[in-house]
């Protein structure tokens, strides 16, 4: 069989990376398919099964804003014909007439003129006068032929006889009103009303009897159509109208029908325009909702590769991760049920726990990641059923609120921390409130002001307190480990730290150092300093069981190991970092501090009891002086396992200069990576470098030299 046909490891490896992506692809999947069920309802119309002309059994409002074409086409068809034809006034044929006028009026004055001379000349020659036949017929000789065919005799002859001062006086007179007349336009329609008002005019004046009898004639002749209609101007006009109609628009939340009222026909139109009686138009919003929600999916799928490549994801995070979004978005549901757009009760809404406890479960990127996902489904949840909306105002309010608790929860020592930021929540959120409520036009009093800011600061102090409420659960259900976890194991009163301390003091002491190192060199790399801390504080647990037997607890006795075999002492030796954590497990300590205890030493070799035990027998195997392992499965515990070994080291030297603290610490961390130690954690020679630096500045520290004092000699 050819060897390179299976590879265990590579087995191995691809077995853990399919699980791995089975477990993230599942989350995903369970949180999107939740998402989608619980806002189901807000992106659907409620439907009804209704008749016309029967009664409204409840009543029914639009769930859509949405325009009445019908109607916006009705009422601009109506615009539309309200709009009155266009003229134009043709100014040459009222600059004719009033020509015409002004010739008769001026002919007669003219021809009076003569008359008079003649009539001089004839009484001179004693001839016979002019008669007023003759007058007449030597005015039409003088008028243009369209007066002759349009102006009776009569009232030509009629017109010479009115005294010239009269005829003056109505001839301005009869000018003003055919001038208005004809300004104003004269269509065919309107042409015998139009000379109607002007006799009428003509009739009520101050003229004498005989001027308004001529004038009322000539205005028969006078007034003629001028104005006429203008496509173009009628277009335009009927154009610019149906522009300015406002679309009829029904409103989302508008009252389409009451409870009792009979559905007419206009209505029923409404409620089928509106969506309510078509089920089939549910389908393209659940459509949409599925996009959103694959895009969510993504996200998380995303971000928990993102964990996984850092070591921080397991399936005891996943489950926090899954159950925390599935609580955030069920409380949303709930909360929206009683909010309305008049009490904003989403302000209330204990949002920030989320992100509180998603930071101390998971890390801060997470947290960011999840409060823009929780914000964009808050949106959805509390748009007030109203398909195709989204709540912007509860959005941000959120996204806000969540973000501010990331950013003040830091520097977790107690669970105080979580009050602590819950203050800063509480600023963030009543600030949000004022925000919308100043960036609107409407008039708050300054209850309402005082009631949603009660509502802000609420939500701050439900987050908090929920968070110290849940964070044990999920510690102790699913076993996470948090940094408030970890504070209070660090903490010198615990019964397994008190048990070393008097037990194995000198082990104790020596916990102490390597916790010291370990934290500071798993910042310098990004690994997790305090697990690191609180790990190397219990790592040596199992010394307790027999401690005479392990060098620092040995005071002023002799080595017990000089009195018994090298096998004999390497089982004791061998056994501490298995006893220990079978002590860590008895009492319940999470499970990457009993790993730490249990892979400290990985399957390193005992050299100095191997070698004490060759020098008798050739043939004793390697084996029997190898820890049984594991190796090293993190960063922080192949830390601890430097540190273990560079602290024994270095407590040993008798004079430890900064060149034989520099040779150790590299000799230890060479001999580790070449015995393989290193090989089932994700570190780098990178990485190992940095520790190297910053476990020799730290260690340089501890043991820099000091000034001997001189002993004072006795008198």
């Amino acid at each position: 069989m050819d060897k390179n046909k299976y590879n265990p490891r590579t087995w191995f490896s691809f077995t853990k990376r399919f699980n791995k992506w089975g477990m993230i692809i599942a989350a995903s999947l369970l949180l999107s398919v939740f998402f989608f069920l619980i806002m189901i309802d807000n992106i659907q119309t409620e439907t009804y099964e209704i008749e016309r002309f029967s009664r409204a059994k409840e009543t029914i409002r639009s769930p859509v804003t949405i325009e009445n074409e019908q109607e916006t086409e009705r009422k601009i068809r109506e615009t539309v014909q309200a709009v009155e034809d266009r003229y134009n006034i043709d100014q040459e044929i009222t600059d004719e007439r009033m020509a015409y006028t002004k010739e008769i009026f001026d002919a007669i004055t003219n021809l009076g003129e003569e008359l008079k001379d003649t009539q001089q000349n004839k009484e001179a020659s004693d001839t016979a006068p002019i008669s007023e036949q003759e007058k007449v017929q030597q005015l039409k000789q003088i008028l243009s032929e369209e007066i002759q065919k349009g102006v009776s005799d009569d009232s030509l002859s009629q017109l010479i006889q009115v005294p010239k001062e009269e005829r003056e006086k109505g001839e301005k007179f009869f000018l003003e009103i055919l001038s208005k007349t004809l300004n104003n336009g004269v269509r065919t329609e309107n042409t015998q009303s139009a000379i109607s008002n002007m006799q009428q005019e003509i009739k009520y004046s101050d003229l004498d009897a005989d001027m308004r009898e001529v004038l009322t004639r000539l205005s028969e002749f006078a007034v003629v159509e001028n104005s006429f209609f203008d496509v173009d101007k009628t277009s335009t006009a009927r154009k610019e109208a149906a522009s300015n109609v406002e679309p009829v628009v029904i409103r989302a939340g508008e009252i389409i029908v009451r409870e009792g009222q009979t559905i007419t026909n206009e209505v029923y139109k409404k409620l089928d325009l509106v969506g309510v009686l078509d089920k089939e138009r549910n389908f393209f919003p659940g459509i949409g909702l599925a996009i959103l929600v694959l895009l969510l999916g993504s996200a998380i799928a995303h971000e928990m590769n993102w964990l996984d490549r850092k070591e921080r994801l397991n399936t005891a995070k996943v489950t926090a991760i899954v159950v925390i979004s599935i609580m955030a978005v069920a409380l949303m549901k709930i909360v929206s049920i009683y909010t309305t757009q008049i009490n904003q009760l989403f302000y209330v809404m204990p949002i920030a726990m989320g992100a509180l406890l998603l930071k101390q479960l998971t890390h801060e990127r997470s947290a960011i990641i999840f409060s823009t996902l929780f914000a964009i489904l808050g949106s959805v949840i509390f748009n007030h059923q109203i398909p195709g909306s989204l709540n912007v105002e509860a959005g941000i309010y959120f996204l806000l609120s969540q973000l501010a608790a990331v950013f003040f929860l830091k520097n977790v020592k107690d669970r105080l921390a979580v009050m602590k930021a819950g203050l800063g929540i509480a600023v963030i959120n009543i600030m949000v409130v004022l925000l919308f409520i100043f960036l609107s036009f409407e008039k708050y009093a300054w209850g309402d002001m005082l009631l949603q800011s009660s509502f802000a600061a609420a939500s701050a102090f439900l987050s908090a307190v929920l968070t110290i409420g849940l964070l044990p659960y999920f510690e102790a259900a699913l076993g996470i480990l948090s940094d408030i976890k970890l504070l209070q194991l660090s903490s010198p009163n615990h019964p397994l730290l008190k048990k070393l301390l008097t037990e194995a003091p000198g082990t104790y002491h020596h916990s102490v150092m390597v916790a010291n190192l370990s934290e500071a060199a798993c910042e310098a790399v990004g690994a997790n300093g305090l697990l690191a801390r609180v790990g190397a504080y219990y790592h040596d647990l199992g010394k307790t069981v027999q401690p005479h037997f392990f060098i620092e607890n040995q005071l002023a006795i002799q080595n017990p190991h000089d009195f018994i075999e090298p096998n004999e002492s390497a089982k004791i030796i061998i056994s501490h970092p298995y006893d220990g954590a079978e002590m860590l497990k008895k009492h319940r300590l999470p499970q990457e501090i009993i790993d730490i205890a249990k892979q400290h030493h990985g399957t390193s070799l005992l050299k100095y009891f191997y070698y004490k035990d060759k020098e008798q027998n050739k043939e004793v195997e390697e084996a029997t002086y190898r820890y049984p392992g594991p190796k090293p499965q993190t960063k922080e515990a192949a830390i601890v396992s430097i540190c273990d070994s560079v602290e024994a080291a270095v407590r040993s030297l008798q004079e430890p200069t900064e060149h034989k603290i520099e040779e150790i610490v590299t000799s230890i961390i060479q001999d580790k990576l070449v015995d393989g130690q290193f090989d089932e954690c994700p570190i780098t020679l990178q990485e190992l470098n940095k520790i190297q630096q910053i476990t020799c500045s730290t260690l340089k520290g501890i043991f820099h030299s000091r000034i001997q004092y001189p002993m004072e000699e006795a008198n």
